[in-house]
């Protein structure tokens, strides 16, 4: 909702709109901002509440690259995390390579897994890990050296980040440079 309240202001800002939408768009963005920052609070209550939660939470932020949006999506989505392989969890998470031997994409390897909206936040998290994290900025250069496309990169990276979250939350040990 925050989103298309936001494009909505952008579109009243053109030139030529009219001045009146200044004063309605700001209540709405207000009240909506206002809400999110609850939500974000409460949620962030309920993981400092539970001690293995907030342990889990603190590994995770550790790491180069996650934050508070990252760890608690994995932390709502995965609660399998740390109690399988990095393997597994990528599977559930839809990284893992899925063969299509009929139909239109025959022959063609694509992703897919359940959940969608977990995968968009890891492939975000990836996205930074290869611009900030040194062995992740080497590890995409090297793709990007071979010629894979942007989507590979980021895929494997998301893919190696996935088996590096779930090794940590396993170990119980925060990230350190030396970790990767």
């Amino acid at each position: 909702m925050r989103k298309r309240q936001l494009a909505q202001i952008r579109a009243h800002q053109k030139p030529g709109a009219a001045e009146i939408f200044n004063s309605i768009d700001t209540e709405p963005t207000a009240r909506l901002d206002r809400l999110i920052k609850e939500l974000e609070d409460r949620i962030g209550a309920a993981i400092s509440s539970d001690d293995l939660l907030a342990e889990t939470a603190g590994v995770l932020r550790s790491i180069l690259g996650i934050g508070p949006v990252v760890s608690t999506m994995l932390i709502a989505e995965m609660p399998e995390t740390g109690t399988m392989t990095g393997e597994q969890a990528a599977a559930l998470e839809g990284l893992t390579p899925v063969a299509h031997d009929s139909g239109t994409l025959c022959g063609k390897r694509t992703i897919a897994g359940d959940r969608r909206a977990l995968r968009h936040v890891i492939f975000q998290a990836a996205l930074v890990a290869t611009h900030l994290n040194p062995t992740m900025k080497i590890f995409a250069d090297r793709l990007r050296k071979a010629g894979k496309p942007h989507k590979v990169i980021i895929t494997d990276g998301a893919r190696k980040r996935v088996n590096l979250d779930h090794a940590l939350c396993q170990s119980r040990h925060k990230w350190t440079p030396s970790t990767v």
